[in-house]
């Protein structure tokens, strides 16, 4: 997410009372989640296991729990609790707010389109034209429609990402300073729940389909012309190509990238990256006519 009012990193360390280590001078221009930092990025670290993949992301500046050396064109501004930093710099950011009405006023919305009754459409929220929102949905702040995209009664765009920091007292929730964007054509079926990404924005490509009860996840890329199955559920931050096929109550796992034309049978579930172009089934899933093969082995086996 971008920053209304960049700041530099000395700046920043002032108002947190935080150890400046590195350059001072350097400009934030976004707050990002490790995952998906670029140049102009603050991110924290925490954790002695991440320092060095955090040391050497693209991140400009990061809020850390120790001192460490400070890369070449970065800065560190070392305080005790980054994590609790960084929320506070996202709520401040995208702060929670009361809904107020149906519509809101800062919302904007296309020509021809159709909002069925009881459906809430959030601030700064972006509605193509020829859209059809269905009845008691609910699209969230900041999210963005493209033009022809229909979302089904009940479904939920935008709402807070499943993403929580363990603590010693329990669990801290990330504030979602991300959002949603649905390509031209998309088409969301009802009671449907897709997540704003944590900090950068979950995509539905073009012409994709989603049948009844599909929930995606935070900061998930779905690719073009897919095809999504009743209870279809994938975890947040993962990719899944163009023309990809999920049948129904598929489950995949966070972080992992499937390749186009992927079809993924049934009830299976996915753990691993997989390669495009190939036929899976099962749990974990493997290619289909491997996993149709063991299952007749182990009947087989069976009658012996």
């Amino acid at each position: 997410m971008q920053l209304s009012s960049p700041i530099t990193a000395a700046e920043l360390a002032v108002k947190l009372q935080a150890e400046l280590v590195g350059d001072g001078r350097l400009l934030i221009t976004g707050i990002n989640e490790i995952h998906h930092v670029s140049a102009g990025d603050l991110s924290f670290v925490d954790h002695p296991k991440y320092y060095e993949p955090a040391l050497n992301s693209a991140a400009t500046v990061l809020l850390i729990d120790q001192p460490r050396a400070c890369p070449a064109g970065k800065a560190l501004l070392v305080l005790p609790e980054p994590f609790k930093a960084y929320n506070d710099l996202v709520l401040a950011e995208r702060p929670l707010r009361q809904w107020a009405g149906t519509i809101d006023p800062t919302a904007s919305i296309g020509p021809e389109t159709s909002i069925g009754p009881g459906a809430v459409i959030g601030a700064h929220a972006r509605i193509g034209a020829g859209c059809r929102i269905g009845p008691n949905a609910v699209i969230g702040d900041g999210v963005t429609l493209e033009d022809a995209v229909i979302v089904g009664a009940g479904a939920v765009i935008g709402g807070e990402a499943f993403y929580f920091k363990k603590t010693a007292t329990g669990f801290t929730p990330w504030r979602s300073g991300g959002s949603v964007l649905l390509q031209e054509g998309v088409e969301i079926g009802p009671n449907c729940t897709i997540a704003r990404g944590v900090s950068s924005v979950t995509t539905i490509g073009t012409g994709t389909k989603l049948d009844a009860l599909v929930q995606i996840g935070h900061d998930c890329r779905i690719g073009a012309h897919c095809i999504l199955a009743a209870q279809v559920g994938i975890a947040g931050n993962t990719t899944l190509g163009d023309w990809c096929l999920l049948q129904g109550q598929v489950g995949v796992a966070q972080n992992l990238t499937i390749g186009d034309h992927t079809t993924i049978l049934a009830q299976s579930g996915v753990g691993n990256d997989l390669a495009g172009n190939k036929r899976y089934f099962g749990s974990p899933a493997q290619e289909a006519h491997s996993a149709f093969r063991d299952i007749a082995m182990v009947r087989q086996l069976r009658k012996r």
